[in-house]
């Protein structure tokens, strides 16, 4: 078998190339709005469909994952939406972008459930947060690198040939991925649980730390979707960028502090926590509640290098955090259930950033948008209550097990 590095080298390309797929439309925001007469409305409304398409498939590929091949699922969707994301160069009118950006969240959304536990099963409590923080932090390089390729493109050529290099390139990752990808052992595989749907959600939901998770992030999806969304068109409208300047700075600051904080959070789980979920809470309450407040720098009028500086921290220290949501809700479900819970969880994170994403493009001519990322402040803080209140849920039953 081999080496589970190598398994998650592979899922660090591939789900690099997901969130790049995903995210980088944004940079070319300002040609779209040209080229198919897109209102800001609209341009809200294309991140909107596809997130809520991504959120109605999440649960059934979370469910499929748990009781077939979570291999040959990570492929075929890998070459799904790279087909989807070429196609999408071809469209002559805003419908047809919206259309295929819905087909986008259905192939995509078939991943993430598969992938993580896949990465959970090749790797235990010693190692299983830093593979997935160094898996996370590939999803935050593909966001800069798609944004920044997306601009560059859309600078030099116009918008189509972005999607078509994002698209060509997935193809050819999912011929490689079909030679280099190994499947889960056959003890492992068997772990999974062939019980009914009620019996497999009855379960999930019945574990407090579970609800937490779900919580919180929910929470941290709102103001994740809404800074990938609208940040590059926010240093083009408010600092003058050209669109490949914008696609870079509207995803680099945030996706280089949460590629460090990822990969950083997630080594630092491991030593600090191991298979110690309350710790883990800890870890990822607190750096919530630090990472927080920095997003105030948006309620003034500062420098944009100063941005640039208070963005990369937060998303650091933000990341950070975020690093333990994936290992606690591996450390409290089965091997068995863990696809299906986190497809649930990439329902709740998706529709509740698709429906932030149109409301602040109701909000944007009446608000700018340095308000609206000030105001994720409170959001983020939240969060980080949110798994302190879990935290002291695992204590309370971790001290009701040792009186047993």
């Amino acid at each position: 078998m081999r080496s589970k590095w190598t398994v998650l080298a592979l899922f660090v390309c591939i789900g690099g190339l997901n969130y790049a797929d995903r995210t980088a439309i944004s940079s070319l925001f300002p040609l779209l709005r040209t080229g198919l007469d897109l209102t800001d409305v609209g341009m809200a409304l294309t991140g909107s469909l596809f997130l809520w398409s991504y959120a109605a498939g999440s649960p059934f590929a979370g469910r499929i994952a748990d009781r077939f091949n979570r291999r040959k699922l990570v492929i075929g969707s890998l070459a799904a939406w790279s087909a989807v994301t070429a196609l999408s160069g071809l469209v002559t009118a805003a419908w047809q972008l919206q259309a295929l950006r819905l087909f986008l969240g259905l192939t995509e959304c078939l991943y993430l459930p598969a992938a993580i536990a896949l990465l959970a099963e090749f790797h235990d409590h010693d190692t299983r947060a830093t593979a997935i923080g160094i898996h996370s932090a590939g999803l935050s390089l593909g966001m800069v690198a798609g944004g920044t390729l997306a601009g560059y493109l859309g600078d030099l050529y116009g918008w189509r040939p972005a999607f078509f290099a994002l698209g060509g390139a997935g193809i050819v990752l999912a011929v490689i991925a079909s030679f280099l990808l190994p499947d889960a052992t056959p003890a492992q595989s068997a772990r999974r649980l062939a019980e009914p749907v009620s019996g497999t959600l009855q379960s999930i939901f019945r574990t407090p730390l579970y609800r937490v998770i779900l919580t919180e992030a929910a929470l941290i999806a709102i103001g994740n979707w809404i800074f990938s969304n609208w940040l590059p068109l926010y240093f083009t409208e408010v600092h003058g960028l050209t669109l490949a300047a914008a696609g870079f700075s509207g995803t680099a600051a945030l996706t280089a502090g949460g590629t460090a904080g990822a990969a950083l959070g997630g080594m630092f789980s491991d030593r600090f926590a191991g298979s110690d979920t309350s710790r883990r809470l800890l870890l990822q309450g607190t750096s919530y509640l630090l990472a927080g407040p920095l997003l105030l720098i948006f309620a003034v009028n500062a420098p944009l290098a100063t941005i640039g500086v208070t963005i990369f921290l937060h998303g650091m220290i933000r990341s950070a955090g975020g690093a333990n949501q994936m290992p606690v809700l591996c450390d409290v479900l089965p091997a068995g259930r863990r696809s299906t819970a986190i497809g649930i969880m990439n329902a709740m994170n998706t529709f509740t950033g698709g429906l932030a994403i149109l409301v602040s493009g109701f909000l944007k001519p009446n608000f700018d948008l340095s308000s609206v990322f000030a105001a994720n402040s409170i959001i983020v803080m939240a969060a980080g209550l949110v798994c302190l209140w879990g935290r002291r849920i695992q204590l309370h039953h971790s001290a009701l097990a040792a009186k047993a």
